[in-house]
């Protein structure tokens, strides 16, 4: 539990922060303690990166109080901030991939004598080894390392420069479980150390594993200060939705229908066993595995986007109105990069894969068509925006994601390959985007659903198979396995690896 003190590490009280006609944070209170971890908790969209940028020196507020260590505190920007004790560990990393280790880490607070650089690498391997990583070489370039050895550089570089506070952004929304327990075990030294970590994530679980207290962000404002952390799961998600949240994944009956594709003797990546399967429509079919294990390889032959080894597929003739059903739809794990294109449009982004369908007889684009549709697909996904016209890239994480979906529903896709569609978003955009994927099932559409959490994989999906080294085990009814034999499969390639 948190220490109780007089003066607390920082304090806010009523901070609005404004984005033209948006109103991102409306009256955001919190309180760490030092030595204190402080789960920051909301749906995409509540204001927690808002706040993360404010505390960071990025952004500063339209109102409020905020006070560090006792005094006021409103940094001139991030060098600011860093210099007073407040380093931000980004989601994605702000780190400079061309340079060593050493030179990530002393970034800012770099030595020179007579106009040369003094270099600083008994200090980098002495934070490195405090952190539990001294096998990490200083001289090693940054963009060779994985993304686990990559955020502890970053919270290597915070200590270097006598962080008291650091913000942490989703931690784990890309580390596989080995580094996410490594990370918790690098969490605690700095507790222990007496530094305080505010901790951002969708994953309560981890919530309860590792914060002190919690603090739930609603629509820019905070709907509960300081909750413990054995504070019921079912409570922190009322406190995020604002109302009782019921089961969250849904229970929309389907009936499996014909074969939509076959897959058969398809080898995804050099080196990998052929994989057969059948997607029936109304079946959502999960895929588990480790990070590495072929996933991602396999989704994205199937949608041409890498040259498959081998192997054949064939999809079912075509239903409905004519040139429906013939297409293949896939949601790609990495929406920033390659999911979206973020500078354009909302419109210009749902309708890229079905644009075809808005174009009028003499071939000019119907633009009040477009846009009703549009819409209409966001209103049913419960998408939070202003105008259909704004940048993608500035909804939240969930809401970019909802747009992606839309895609498939206005591409009219018949068959959906989703890479790990539900990273990066909170617990009620997650159970949206449940919904959205049972609800197209029972309409007949076939889905393949890649991912990494095993509840969800059991709560979603009807089949599972599990990738091991590019090997697919054989299809199973989702009672079929325990959560015991997926993990054995993945790590082994067996049902029982003894």
């Amino acid at each position: 539990m948190a220490r109780e003190l007089t003066v607390p590490l920082l304090r806010l009280r009523g901070v609005r922060k404004a984005f033209g006609a948006a109103q991102a944070l409306r009256n955001a209170d919190l309180e760490i303690a030092p030595g204190e971890v402080h789960a920051l908790v909301g749906e995409n969209g509540a204001g927690k990166s808002t706040l993360i940028s404010i505390l960071g020196g990025a952004l500063s507020p339209d109102a409020g109080s905020l006070e560090f260590l006792g005094a006021p505190y409103r940094p001139a920007g991030p060098r600011e901030a860093r210099n007073l004790g407040v380093a931000v560990v980004h989601q994605e990393l702000a780190l400079a991939p061309h340079l060593d280790v050493e030179a990530n880490i002393c970034l800012g607070r770099e030595r020179s004598r007579l106009g040369f650089l003094i270099g600083q690498e008994r200090r980098a391997r002495e934070t490195l080894e405090w952190l539990g990583y001294g096998h990490l070489d200083p001289r090693a370039r940054v963009g060779g390392l994985g993304v686990a050895e990559r955020q502890i550089v970053e919270i290597a570089r915070a200590l270097f420069q006598d962080a008291r506070l650091i913000l942490m952004d989703e931690p784990t929304s890309s580390l596989p479980a080995h580094d996410v327990e490594n990370l918790f075990a690098v969490i605690a030294r700095l507790k222990a150390r007496g530094v305080s970590v505010v901790y951002i994530s969708h994953f309560l679980e981890e919530v309860a594993r590792v914060a002190d207290r919690i603090t739930v962000l609603r629509d820019g404002e905070t709907a509960a200060a300081g909750l413990p952390a054995s504070t019921p799961a079912r409570d922190i998600l009322a406190a995020m939705v604002g109302r009782p949240l019921g089961e969250i994944f849904p229970s929309i009956h389907r009936n499996l229908g014909d074969t939509l594709l076959s897959v058969r003797g398809w080898v995804s990546r050099p080196g990998a066993a052929p994989a057969d399967f059948h997607l029936k429509r109304g079946q959502i079919l999960g895929l588990a595995g480790l990070v590495g294990s072929g996933r991602s390889s396999l989704l994205r032959s199937l949608y041409g986007l890498r040259q498959a080894e081998a192997g054949e597929t064939e999809m079912a003739e075509a239903r409905g109105r004519e040139g429906s059903g013939k297409r293949i739809g896939f949601l790609s794990e990495d929406r920033k990069e390659e999911g979206l294109a973020l500078n354009l449009s909302v419109r210009a982004n749902a309708t890229l894969a079905g644009l075809a369908r808005f174009v009028g007889p003499a071939g000019l684009l119907r633009l009040g068509s477009e846009a009703r549709a549009v819409r209409d697909v966001c209103a049913s996904l419960r998408v939070r925006y202003l105008d259909p016209d704004q940048p993608v890239g500035s909804l939240s994480g969930g809401n970019q994601q909802k747009v992606a979906l839309s895609r498939l529903l206005l591409g009219d896709c018949e068959v959906w390959l989703l890479d790990e569609p539900t990273r990066g978003v909170d617990v009620g955009a997650k159970a949206e985007i449940y919904r959205l994927v049972a609800q197209a099932a029972a309409d007949g559409k076939a889905v393949l659903w890649s991912g990494s959490h095993l509840p969800e994989l059991f709560g979603i999906c009807d089949s599972l198979a599990v990738m091991h080294r590019g090997a697919m085990s054989p299809v199973r009814p989702v009672q079929g396995w325990s959560e015991s034999e997926v993990m054995a499969w993945a790590t082994s390639g067996k049902a029982d690896p003894a």
